[in-house]
């Protein structure tokens, strides 16, 4: 068994990243917790379904008309219905949580696309198909525990692999130095900053968050790159001397936060004139 396997991805930004696979350990343990939560939930539809077709039952025994097959169609919907809210779990929770449901959440892994971008309702909704089929006989336990990438069939037929979480946190505090700071004042007049979109600030923000821990190397070359890219995409002709990649980023950061504040402050006033 591996442990730690690492994996890289290649993002449409042409950023490489890097990702630890969940192995199968977390998968199994975030699984059970599922189970258990989903269990639960089907054990209160089945008690609050039995009330149900009792009350229906005796509803239609009062009618007087014949109502023999009545039992099988009700078995029939309560079939259906266990199997959407099954499959409906699994599909709802990895598509609003980005890829993660209450027991990956806990045991902090999280399932995303090939390329490394998150994953959206039809490839939650494939595994979620296949995952019957993966606990058949525990083939989806021997396809993660051969398979290189540690996929099963679910994420082999959604273009998927689970990955632990190491999205930085959201409400981490980036550090924004004094040059930046000077330099974020006057980027949006002295280039052409409209060219900027919110992928490209999340990208930057994200990078921001996450560089204390990644190692020097790494690091610097990913800063530099993104600081070349950033600059060709606003037409910024020179960087100011004794500037670094990273301060770059944080004025670019900066005041691309600013500009998209003095947007939402002016929008209600433009919207009551």
């Amino acid at each position: 068994m591996r442990f730690f396997n690492h994996i890289s991805f290649s993002t449409p930004e042409s950023v490489e990243l890097e990702f630890v696979l969940a192995g199968i350990g977390n998968r199994t343990l975030a699984l059970v917790i599922d189970y258990h939560i989903l269990g639960a939930i089907l054990v209160g539809f089945w008690i609050l379904w039995y009330f149900f077709a009792m009350g229906l039952f005796s509803v239609l025994s009062q009618s007087g008309g014949d109502y023999s097959d009545a039992p099988l169609w009700l078995l029939a919907i309560s079939l259906l219905i266990n199997f959407a809210i099954y499959n409906g779990y699994f599909v709802f929770f990895e598509t609003v949580w980005r890829g993660q449901t209450p027991g990956k959440r806990i045991t902090k892994i999280r399932v995303v696309q090939d390329d490394g971008r998150p994953i959206g309702l039809p490839q939650a909704a494939l595994r979620s198909i296949l995952r019957l089929v993966d606990d058949f006989l525990f083939i989806g336990l021997f396809c993660i525990l051969l398979g290189k990438r540690e996929k099963r069939i679910g994420d082999w037929a959604a273009g998927t692999i689970v990955v632990q979480d190491s999205r930085s946190d959201p409400n981490a505090a980036i550090v924004i130095s004094d040059v930046a700071t000077e330099l974020a004042a006057t980027l949006p007049e002295t280039t052409d900053f409209a060219q900027l979109l919110p992928d490209d600030y999340a990208i930057i923000r994200e990078y921001l968050q996450r560089r204390q821990r990644m190692e020097v190397k790494a690091r610097s070359e990913l800063s530099l790159k993104l600081a070349r890219q950033l600059r060709s995409l606003i037409l910024m002709e020179t960087i100011p001397p004794n500037l670094t990649s990273d301060q770059f980023l944080e004025a670019v950061y900066l005041a691309y936060q600013q500009q998209s504040t003095s947007a939402d402050i002016r929008s209600p006033l433009n919207r009551e004139n």
